[in-house]
């Protein structure tokens, strides 16, 4: 049997913004225990993991980079190993990945490089046009696709019959046609829990959990989970349907939480962190998990940061989700206006949203909500209803609401229409300097062609920053006092919000924004959760 060596490269820190989104790569994870299980020996290279109090500046200083740099991450590839995996989720990793990849080939030229993620299932096709390093990329949910190609591989088999895998000297393409991708949704895994659990044994889990690395708020010691695959709707800003077609899956509720005691007793997990792209669909499936965990009387906390819908949320669901542990319900209405909603296809009652919030916050949950502005062909009408929907949530209650600006990403919608369309230099270095501006609403662009970039940035001030902040402020200045005493006295985040106070006091943020030239180590470990 082979050795498969699974790389993910260092993770790409954007200035102005702290590293808190920092997790553990559970697709990785799922890969390594799938090869595991079909009899490969597998070394995985965590870049972020291996050094993940470590933070270096890139050449020009705006952005940075978290973990291993690149000869230190390619100095650890095993020089037996027969294959190497490298994984790219986000496009914004893009132009560091590509280094990695530069670097592989120098020191391995004949060793097969496989690549896999969201960006590289959205730019395939592209990748193998500019890149000769890449000589397979593995499509959508890639378990199956990857052990199939390394056991085609081994056999000395050509693998341009592997469903899910392209090849560079391969004339056969996938046929995609319309937002969804039929390709991809026959290649989908029907029962998820034929998937071994992922092999954390084979990552630095313990580096993550030891100094507060997780998706979402710092509540403990917090493991990543998945209980669901893929999302059933097209949203036109969303590489979802592209990726994992609208396909969603759900796990049996009794694996799940048999996984979750499996990491309290291994691992010492305190807190959950659902990576779902959609966790909550059917309540039923909600209402048995949660009634199970009440019947086994397992404690824990657990959040879901990935934003949800609120179709299956009501008074009783929410009951139960804080009754079985659950601290933090994120809402991803994106916009308050419905013409919006319905340009970018985002089937949500707003109504319907805001009482399944109410019920939320009335037992006990922190709600959060997240929103996005500057869509293509959207005006400033559409923008300022989102402002007066924002203050609507704010006088509801909703403890914390994001706005963000619109960025075209591969693989939706909106992007091949503004690619078409010769709105975007798709994959120029200016597309991904666009990339890096994510966070920064000083560098915001609008993608509307109603509404200028300045204007963008105008309203990304004032509705994320001053009127949220003021208003909440004026209506519930104890939250505000109850972040700081929470902050000053170490207690567990309760919201990003205090997140980010720690961060810009503990001094992680400060040294981001002062240093453009050297290695930025952070102060100090985050000390263990009692």
């Amino acid at each position: 049997m082979a050795l498969v060596t699974l790389i993910r490269p260092s993770m790409v820190v954007i200035r102005l913004v702290q590293a808190r989104s920092t997790c553990p790569p559970i697709g990785l994870a799922y890969l390594a225990s799938s090869l595991r299980h079909s009899g490969h020996e597998v070394e995985v290279i965590d870049a972020v993991g291996e050094n993940i109090l470590q933070i270096l500046p890139s050449e020009d200083g705006r952005d940075f980079f978290h973990g291993l740099t690149i000869d230190e991450t390619v100095e650890k590839v095993n020089p037996d190993t027969d294959y190497i995996g490298v994984s790219c989720m986000f496009s914004i990793e893009w132009p560091y990945a590509r280094q990695v990849l530069r670097k592989l080939r120098q020191k391995f030229p004949d060793k097969p490089i496989i690549i896999g993620g969201e960006h590289v299932t959205a730019t395939a096709d592209w990748i193998f046009d500019v890149h000769p390093e890449v000589d397979y990329c593995v499509l959508g949910e890639g378990e199956n696709s990857l052990v199939q190609l390394i056991g085609k591989l081994e056999a000395g088999e050509t693998a341009t019959d592997v469903k899910g895998v392209l090849s560079k000297t391969s004339s056969r393409k996938p046929k995609r046609v319309g937002p969804v991708d039929r390709y991809l949704m026959d290649l989908r895994i029907k029962v998820v829990d034929d998937i071994p659990l992922p092999a954390w044994d084979l990552l630095p889990i313990q580096n993550y959990l030891d100094n507060g690395f997780g998706y979402g708020i710092d509540n403990g010691r917090n493991m990543p989970m998945l209980a669901t695959r893929g999302c059933p709707y097209q949203c036109t800003f969303c590489s979802s349907p592209q990726m994992w077609s609208t396909q969603w899956t759900a796990r049996d509720p009794v694996r799940v939480l048999d996984e979750m005691e499996l990491y309290i007793q291994k691992y010492g997990a305190e807190n959950f962190s659902f990576y779902d792209l959609t966790a909550i669909v059917k309540k039923s499936w909600i209402v048995q998990f949660c009634n199970l965990v009440l019947e086994r009387g397992t404690e824990f906390t657990w959040q879901l940061p990935s934003g949800t819908r609120s179709e299956a949320i009501d008074s009783e669901v929410a009951g139960l989700l804080y009754a079985t542990g659950c601290r933090h319900m994120h809402f991803a209405p994106e916009s308050g206006s419905e013409r919006t909603l319905k340009r970018i296809k985002k089937k949500v009652d707003l109504k319907a949203m805001k009482r399944s919030m109410r019920s939320c916050m009335e037992n006990g949950l922190v709600v959060k909500c997240n929103h996005i502005i500057g869509f293509p062909g959207e005006t400033h009408t559409d923008i300022w209803k989102t402002m007066k929907w924002l203050v609507e949530l704010v006088v509801l209650g909703v403890h914390e609401i994001t706005l963000s600006m619109y960025i075209p990403y591969p693989g939706t919608e909106n992007f091949d229409e503004l690619k078409n369309s010769g709105r975007i230099d798709a994959f120029s270095d200016e597309y991904f300097d666009l990339l890096a501006t994510r966070g920064n609403f000083l560098e915001s662009k609008s993608f509307s062609e109603h509404v200028s970039d300045k204007a963008i940035q105008f309203y990304i001030l004032f509705g994320g920053t001053v009127m949220y902040l003021m208003v909440s402020c004026l209506l519930r200045p104890q939250r505000l006092v109850k972040s700081i005493f929470n902050v000053v006295t170490k207690r567990k985040d309760e919201s990003r919000l205090e997140g980010t106070i720690r961060a810009v006091f503990g001094g992680r943020l400060f040294r981001n924004l002062i240093s453009s030239n050297r290695k930025i180590p952070y102060l100090a470990s985050r000390s263990k959760h009692s």
